[in-house]
């Protein structure tokens, strides 16, 4: 009877230490406050990359800005690496029509978690929503869609790269 009562306390122990254990991840990877330099940092990386590779299409900074071994994962459009991302945006957001997409982020949805390896930061989780429009010349932008987002940023020579993208939730 003792034996077993001792056997159970040591389960219980262990469980508890278990439990333990799994929470420490959880409180090194929280997300940064909105008003940190690392969030302002993020948050002012997305507009700029957003403004000019998916809003002004400008293709040679996009080329620039995203690690030459992307992958999108697109929850309509398949897996995407960084040949076929490039093509797919110039084929289907640049393209030049009288209507143009654009992407505007839902800034109270953005959400960064830091990435660090022996406590030196390395790259960032970003998350959110954003909204499509189609811009016509000389008329409002028209809201077609929404949908949520995980970015995976590396810091490479003091540049953010964007390396991994989840793109999914597309509502019309």
């Amino acid at each position: 009877m003792i034996i077993e009562n001792q056997s159970l306390i040591e389960i219980e122990m262990k469980k508890l230490l278990l439990l333990f254990l799994l929470a420490i991840p959880v409180g090194l990877l929280a997300q940064v406050s909105k008003d940190s330099e690392l969030f302002l940092t993020m948050k002012k990386h997305d507009s700029i990359f957003f403004a000019k590779s998916f809003n002004d299409c400008d293709i040679a900074f996009l080329q620039k800005a995203i690690h030459s071994d992307l992958v999108f994962y697109h929850d309509q459009g398949g897996i995407q690496d960084k040949k076929t991302f490039l093509e797919n945006v110039k084929r289907n957001i640049c393209s030049g029509g009288s209507q143009k997409p654009i992407r505007k982020v839902k800034s109270e949805s953005l959400e960064v978690y830091p990435l660090y390896n022996n406590g030196k930061l390395y790259g960032v989780v970003q998350t959110g929503i954003h909204d499509f429009y189609l811009r016509e010349a000389n008329k409002e932008d028209i809201f077609t869609s929404e949908a949520k987002f995980t970015h995976v940023y590396l810091l490479l020579n003091n540049d953010w790269i964007l390396k991994e993208v989840l793109s999914f939730d597309h509502k019309s």
